[in-house]
């Protein structure tokens, strides 16, 4: 049955908005970075790998053997990094500005794609990447003072986030370029994976069980099901309209952990957010508009 146009849509906006509240519980648990990587990412890992179980419908020794590739190592790679460098970004830098390099992932997306898929690159695409890194290098600086300005845990934060926006690009291009690579498996692979990392270093901080409750909502509901509504939404809309819903993150991340915790953002780091989802958000409504001439004009 054929679904109505904005079905895409809302399945792209419920699951920007059910992603929205994670950092807010990560800052509420009080975990350190690894530590609350070992719940996540267990969590998460546990949560995929059962979806993947269930729907591989007896495919599962031929999905594990694509996964036993070159490429199948790298998407696991790559879902590892991410989730343990977000655990820990969030745990040292403000929430605003790790934000604003994860929500850089159309940016690298379009620079992986034309090394690895051949795809142009725009002058648009150029010009936002710089308009992007103006917009979170303001954010850096943002947080200072008299004497510094900027202090480590910002920069690296930010560091941090630009380099999971670049994972996270290299893993949407990987599905793109080998359609048989099994999704589900793959990424609660990568997942597990990071969230041993978390218990390995991970240095118990006496939470509470409400805390680790906190961080278990994170991992085995709030990460599973947004990432199935984003991908699922690929299939009834454009690429282009879940990247633009998924900026709802960007803003509405640090407003609740302001709201919930009191960390408000510095004015610059205000005005340097702007800018990024301004940049985005253009860049991304162009690059619409230009496909959708291309397609009529065809």
């Amino acid at each position: 049955m054929k679904q109505h146009p904005a079905y895409g849509l809302l399945l792209a906006l419920t699951g920007a908005l059910i992603i929205a509240p994670d950092t807010l519980l990560m800052r509420l648990s009080g975990m350190g970075g690894f530590e609350m990587l070992g719940w996540r990412g267990t969590a998460m890992g546990l949560v995929l790998i059962a979806a993947w179980l269930i729907a591989a419908r007896g495919r599962h020794l031929v999905e594990v053997s694509v996964l036993a590739t070159g490429a199948g190592a790298l998407l696991v790679l790559c879902q590892a990094l991410n989730g343990a460098l977000f655990s820990v970004a969030i745990a040292v830098a403000p929430v605003t500005v790790v934000l604003m390099g994860v929500a850089t992932v159309p940016i690298f997306s379009a620079v992986l794609s034309h090394l690895m898929l051949g795809e142009p690159t725009t002058r648009a695409t150029w010009f936002t990447i710089g308009a992007v890194l103006f917009g979170i290098a303001l954010a850096i600086f943002g947080k200072s003072d008299a004497y510094l300005p900027f202090d480590l845990a910002t920069l690296w934060g930010g560091l941090m986030g630009l380099s999971m926006g670049g994972f996270l690009a290299m893993t949407f291009v990987l599905i793109r370029k080998h359609h048989q690579l099994p999704i589900l498996l793959g990424m609660g692979l990568g997942a597990f994976v990071s969230g041993m990392v978390g218990w390995a270093f991970g240095v118990p901080s006496g939470a509470s069980s409400f805390d680790v409750f906190l961080i278990l909502v994170t991992g085995a509901v709030i990460l599973p099901a947004s990432f199935f509504l984003l991908t699922l939404a690929n299939r009834y809309t454009a690429s282009a309209n879940v990247s633009l819903l998924m900026l709802l993150e960007t803003v509405l991340g640090p407003i609740l952990v302001w709201v919930g915790v009191g960390e408000a953002p510095t004015p610059l780091m205000m005005v340097g957010g702007a800018i990024v989802v301004a940049s985005l958000a253009t860049y991304l409504l162009h690059m619409r508009f230009a496909r959708g001439r291309a397609a009529r004009a065809a």
